[in-house]
């Protein structure tokens, strides 16, 4: 490759590095020598006050207080502290938030909820490229209730994302709920959540966001828009570590008439009193169901002080430049050298998509296995996307113009051709 270009498009990396406020930001991760990470949109690298916080709740709150922790830690109201520390990243009211369960759980209790509030109209309406374990959620609940009486069933509609809105305005009779992911996990397709809600609610029907791919990199307005409930997990760009809890957003004007099913003891009015008869919690406590997962939560709220630091909106600027200097270094190496351009499975402008890029290649899963052995990591989705993430917070652009350099040669060599990275592992 010619060393010229090479050395523009590197110089061009340290000038964006040198300007980038975010810098600092680096220095808050305990990342391994050696590797690039581009798959914090999948499971977030760990914060170094994260890994201390871990040692504190282990040796000490567990270790030394014991069950004194529920008092004298505070464990008892880490949902409550932790959503309202998730609120003011997604744009909503304090105690409007809660920390609890997974996402598809909190998916459950919310689908659940909105099908009993949405005046008779049983169908959900989604996404057909929707992340599996929401359509998965709607099927299950569409299973239990066919099981009941005919008038309790429910029915999903899953149309493509550019018939939304259109499906809704020529079944508005019929759909009671809008189940959207706000950001496609493989096309990073933006959904714009405010004109969507309006529209919905024009026609009576609430909506469910899915912030999976949006909490901690986006800017968002879950108030301001009118969003009825959303659900997302702090494991990807929040950075709370491997099978993290997830978090669940109620609208205020909801809290009162909203009956979630799961109606476990932590979300009862008195848990301590245990009383045999359900009464629910005021407020968003009443989304609570069993008891928390204190270690990780613990990690969580450590990992989310990060966020302290910044706005949403620097950490959304750096992320659409770290996106657009990733395609336009990709596509200069790949133009120099001969090779083909790579297809992108995502829209071209940045400023569209989430924090991401896709690209289309029918060997993208040895692609894939082939940038992982040279110590740059991204992940494949099925059927044929290579997706490769851009968490601000841990990476600069002189990693993102090494990881190009990788690509490019695996690419224009074509070693990912070579059998050992054509067997499949069981993550992707």
């Amino acid at each position: 490759m010619n060393q010229i270009q090479s050395h523009t498009l590197l110089a061009t990396a340290k000038q964006l590095d040198d300007s980038c406020p975010l810098s600092q930001s680096l220095d808050s991760f305990d990342l391994p020598s050696g590797k690039i990470y581009l798959d914090g949109n999948s499971l977030g690298p760990l914060p170094k006050q994260a890994k201390q916080r871990a040692r504190e709740v282990v040796d000490i709150q567990w270790g030394q207080d014991l069950i004194e922790s529920w008092n004298k830690n505070d464990w008892i109201n880490l949902p409550f502290s932790i959503g309202n520390k998730i609120a003011k990243l997604i744009g909503a009211s304090e105690n409007s938030v809660v920390c609890c369960d997974s996402i598809s759980i909190n998916l459950f209790k919310v689908l659940a909820a909105a099908l009993n509030m949405s005046g008779g109209k049983r169908t959900i309406l989604s996404q057909s490229n929707n992340f599996p374990t929401d359509l998965y959620m709607v099927q299950g609940l569409q299973n239990l209730l066919d099981s009941q009486a005919a008038t309790n069933t429910c029915k999903l509609l899953s149309v493509h994302s550019d018939q939304i809105e259109k499906t809704m305005v020529e079944k508005s009779h019929e759909i009671g709920v809008l189940l959207l992911t706000h950001v496609n996990y493989k096309t990073g397709e933006i959904f714009n959540m405010e004109k969507i809600t309006e529209l919905a609610h024009k026609y009576n029907i609430l909506v469910i966001w899915d912030l999976a791919h949006s909490a901690g990199v986006l800017p968002l307005e879950l108030d301001k828009s009118g969003a009825d409930f959303a659900v997302g997990c702090t494991y990807k760009y929040l950075n709370g570590g491997p099978g993290a809890p997830a978090f669940v957003y109620v609208a205020e004007k909801h809290l009162s008439e909203l009956q979630q099913p799961l109606t476990g003891w932590m979300g009862h009015a008195a848990p301590f009193n245990f009383d045999h008869n359900y009464e629910k919690a005021d407020g968003i406590g009443h989304m609570l169901c069993g008891t928390p997962s204190i270690i990780s939560m613990s990690i969580l709220d450590a990992s989310l002080d990060v966020f302290h630091q910044f706005s949403i909106d620097s950490i959304r600027e750096k992320s659409i430049g770290l996106n657009r200097y990733f395609q336009n270094t990709v596509n200069a190496l790949l133009e120099e050298a001969g090779v083909p351009a790579l297809e992108l499975g995502c829209p071209v402008d940045a400023e569209l998509r989430g924090s991401q890029i896709s690209y289309v290649h029918t060997d993208a899963y040895a692609i894939c296995q082939a940038l992982i052995s040279k110590g740059v990591i991204p992940d494949f989705r099925a059927p044929n996307v290579l997706r490769i993430g851009f968490s601000p917070l841990f990476l600069n652009y002189q990693a993102l113009f090494e990881a190009a350099q990788i690509l490019c040669g695996i690419l224009d060599n074509k070693e990912y051709l070579e059998p050992q990275y054509q067997v499949k592992n069981q993550v992707t």
